[in-house]
């Protein structure tokens, strides 16, 4: 008589009794979260989802989700900045994942291999003026021609590249890889009308019967100070040096040239001039090396260089082959005050490095266009006040980089495209960030960041060689797995591995996993054991169920 309730009980456990739902206080929930790179990069680009492609060695797949973003990966995996990485959680681990050498990598791989972006099967009808051929015109010019519409791009120089050709040294960007990434956008369809510069923008518009103009002019002009100076002193700025670098004949500058300015410009204006045969470069910067807005990476590779630096110091005058310096100190505001000390330095020549305005004589007569400080003012979709007419890169209120010129392209072109349909572009809403305090790191095994090899100091200084060089493809492999995931399920199995109640289904690869709540009690553990933190418990009451 005992073993007949024995075996009810066994029989209405397999269909009912484990069934443990009503148990539950919170339930499990897959999400999606925005992962810090991705939220760091002012491209946009989907780092994580490249990454992904690269880790499984499916390179173009990774290459063509970038250039979903970004048209020139080759150009930005050399001369970005890398925000990415500076925010990237595995900083809290070991080192960052080296995304800007694998996106060099990816970038160098298509131009290897020849990989191009077909163009649009349909027009829109719509014609598009971009004037300029920097990053954000060359970008707006990409994606506005993916978008179906005809884009014409009128660039002042005799090539294009806008400052990234006549103002990053060849030793930062080599010029062939410029020029392929420029051709791959060439041979979607885009017009590129050279020596043309425009100088109305409004009767340009009319007379080529366009439908919208981005404006993407840069800042290449050379900010001048007034230095007190004799007949015989030397001075001229660094835009017309860099400038000067893609002519014909290089600028002579003299054995000792010195360096007015503490940016980014700067140190490529006195690493440029030791390259031209300075035996003696010196920058001269009126605040300390902590208040400099060069990169730290440029000034350790100036300094690398033997490139001296003279901070919290400034130029009085100037006379022949001799400066009177007047040493500065920071007062409680951190603004730089004189001391009346001063001291002499001999220079044959003087860069002047103190930033970059923009030619906007173009928009003169342009009516409900508006202009603050030499930049102009434009709307969150970067429209300028006039209809039609949108702006940005160095142009506009932003940070000059490469890489924010790029969103910027990026961007207008989606406005411009929903201003050509007649609708508004409306983002998709962005998800939360994956915080560190998410991951569950003990996954993670310690693996340090890849170093990129740099050209032997001996030959940096005296040619115009790239200086910092590319992965190959095991150490760009390696790099790519280093990638953590944060905050997005990658499929590892863990949550299938350790749910106590088999609750966990595998949906088949690429489509994640789904949780039967008749039989998940709760208890949090794969949430708890999610390497990437993309399980949130939920309360029940919060849950929608």
């Amino acid at each position: 008589m005992k073993e007949k309730p024995f075996a009810i009980t066994l029989d209405v456990g397999s269909s009912l009794a484990n069934r443990t739902g009503a148990w539950r206080t919170e339930r499990p929930v897959y999400v999606d979260r925005i992962p810090p790179c991705n939220q760091a990069c002012p491209a946009g680009e989907n780092i994580q989802q490249w990454l992904f492609h690269a880790e499984s060695g499916d390179y173009e797949a990774a290459w063509r989700q970038l250039m979903r973003d970004n048209p020139l990966p080759a150009v930005m995996g050399r001369v970005c900045y890398h925000p990415c990485e500076t925010a990237c959680n595995r900083v809290q681990v070991d080192n960052a994942v080296g995304i800007n050498s694998v996106e060099r990598f990816l970038g160098d791989q298509a131009i290897k291999r020849g990989w191009i972006v077909q163009p649009p099967k349909a027009s829109s009808g719509k014609r598009v003026l971009v004037v300029g051929s920097g990053p954000a015109g060359l970008s707006a010019a990409y994606h506005l021609r993916l978008l179906g519409h005809e884009v014409t791009i009128r660039e002042a120089q005799d090539r294009p590249g806008g400052m990234m050709r006549y103002g990053i040294p060849r030793y930062r960007l080599p010029r062939e890889v410029l020029d392929a990434e420029i051709d791959r956008i060439r041979g979607l369809g885009v017009t590129f009308e050279l020596n043309a510069r425009v100088d109305d923008v409004l009767a340009a518009q009319r007379d080529g019967g366009f439908d919208a103009v981005f404006l993407a002019v840069g800042a290449s002009i050379g900010r001048r100070t007034y230095i007190p100076a004799g007949d015989s002193a030397r001075i001229l700025d660094a835009v017309a040096l860099l400038a000067g670098m893609e002519g014909a004949d290089p600028p002579l500058l003299g054995r000792r040239v010195t360096v007015y300015g503490g940016g980014n410009t700067a140190m490529d204006a006195a690493r440029t001039a030791r390259r031209l045969g300075a035996t003696d470069a010196v920058v001269v910067y009126r605040r300390t090396r902590d208040r400099m807005p060069a990169h730290d990476e440029e000034v350790e590779e100036a300094l690398e260089e033997g490139v001296r630096m003279k901070w919290l110091s400034t130029i009085k005058h100037a006379d022949g082959g001799r400066l009177t310096i007047e040493r500065m100190r920071l007062d409680d505001t951190g603004f730089p005050q004189p001391t009346g000390e001063f001291e002499e330095l001999e220079a044959d020549a003087v860069v002047l490095a103190l930033g970059q305005d923009s030619d906007l004589s173009l928009l003169k007569g342009v009516p409900e266009l508006s202009v603050d400080h030499g930049m102009v003012q434009v709307a969150d979709g970067l429209m300028t006040g006039h209809q039609g007419i949108f702006a940005g890169g160095d142009m506009v209120p932003a940070e000059r980089t490469v890489t924010v010129a790029v969103g910027h392209g990026k961007k207008a072109a989606r406005h411009i495209d929903a201003y050509l349909r007649g609708m508004d572009y409306r983002p998709e809403p962005k998800h939360a960030p994956a915080d560190f305090e998410r991951l569950n790191t003990w996954y993670y095994s310690d693996a340090a960041a890849a170093v990129r090899p740099r050209l032997e100091l001996a030959r940096r200084v005296s040619t115009f060689d790239e200086v910092v060089q590319g992965l190959d493809e095991s150490t760009a492999l390696f790099e790519a797995r280093r990638c953590m995931s944060c905050g997005n399920c990658f499929e590892c199995d863990n949550c299938y591995g350790v749910c106590p109640d088999n609750a966990i289904t595998k949906l088949g690869p690429g489509k994640g996993f789904t949780i039967d709540l008749d039989y998940c009690k709760g208890c949090g553990l794969c949430a708890a054991e999610c390497p990437s933190g993309a399980i949130d418990m939920v309360p029940e009451e919060n849950s929608g169920a």
